[in-house]
């Protein structure tokens, strides 16, 4: 069910062998992350439950289960902006009704991200999935 996006970072991925190798390709998708403007680093758009500064702004191009979901997202964090930018190529470009099912902690296992991420940068993970479901969850019941 992934993007193809996010079937290129999981290819990639198995084509890094080292760990290292892979946590600078993620720090390498944040650098490479567009930026969000200051204006939007508020409280409504911070994660909470994240060791890092998070803020993550939906973009929702239309109306109903078939509105388009995007993000801009920002971290004080570059490994952060880095799963920030594996969990856009994950979500971007997905209809709400896609978003709402979307098995984000299954798709990231295939990443091994589970695995290498300190517990707070899994609760932080977990954090900004939970906030990406809540805008699904709130468009589709019709607040969007």
């Amino acid at each position: 069910m992934a993007q193809p996006e996010f079937d290129d970072i999981a290819e990639t991925f198995d084509f890094l062998d080292d760990w290292e190798d892979r946590y600078r390709h993620v720090i390498e998708m944040g650098r490479a992350l567009t930026p969000m403007d200051d204006a939007l680093k508020v409280p409504a758009n911070k994660v909470e439950g994240c060791a890092s500064q998070v803020w993550i702004f939906p973009r929702i191009d239309g109306q109903g289960p078939q509105a388009r979901f995007d993000f801009l997202g920002d971290s004080d964090a570059m490994i952060v902006r880095g799963l920030i930018a594996v969990l856009h190529a994950l979500y971007a470009g997905r209809t709400m009704a896609e978003v709402a099912k979307i098995d984000a902690l299954a798709e990231l296992g295939r990443l091994g991200l589970d695995e290498h991420l300190s517990s707070q940068r899994s609760n932080g993970v977990r954090a900004m999935v939970g906030r990406i479901r809540a805008y699904a969850a709130s468009h589709l019941a019709g607040a969007g």
